[in-house]
């Protein structure tokens, strides 16, 4: 039974996982734009951000097979491999390596921006109810560690606060939209 899908990349993902070269193309141009502002934001180094992406590109080349359309968007999917990949890099500077933050970063692909389209589902709806009732440093440190990708020692560093403290705001918070989230 094929899955009634809105994402249109959804069906570029059976033919990666099959060898379609053409459709890892079509995903690229499709999506590296995004994903390499997702690099930057995180690592701020262009040429790192570039490295990253090729690294990204080949996970999604080999991995395609696992990707589930109930699960995930592509954009999502995809978007996390690169955090990760990007996180892992930063990570391999070193103990003291953290994101600058990026201000008025635009990058501009003639697409339909990501946050528009997490906007129109039902799960962003509901995080996003489930998210303004944390309180605000609690919001803060969840949609800076998940939706701008820097990691917990660099957000640690950024708001003078001890590591262990900010991993317990995040772990708090998270308990607390899974309960929020679980019907």
């Amino acid at each position: 039974m094929a899955v009634l899908t809105l994402d249109p990349l959804a069906d570029l993902m059976p033919r990666i996982a099959s060898g379609d070269r053409q459709a890892l193309r079509q995903l690229y141009q499709a999506t590296s734009a995004k994903l390499f502002g997702v690099c930057l934001r995180i690592l701020s180094d262009r040429e790192e951000c570039e490295d990253v992406l090729q690294e990204v590109y080949l996970t999604i080349w080999r991995r395609a097979d696992r990707f589930e359309a109930g699960r995930a968007s592509v954009t999502t999917w995809i978007s996390t491999i690169a955090r990760n990949r990007a996180i892992d890099r930063l990570r391999a500077r070193g103990p003291l390596a953290y994101a600058d933050q990026v201000d008025d970063l635009e990058i501009a692909d003639g697409s339909i921006p990501a946050d528009a389209l997490l906007a129109s589902s039902q799960d962003a709806q509901a995080l996003g109810r489930c998210l303004g009732e944390l309180d605000e440093r609690t919001q803060t440190v969840i949609r800076t560690a998940f939706f701008e990708g820097v990691t917990y020692e660099a957000l640690a560093q950024r708001m003078d606060t001890p590591l262990g403290t900010v991993k317990s705001w995040i772990r708090r918070g998270l308990l607390k939209l899974r309960g929020c989230l679980e019907p």
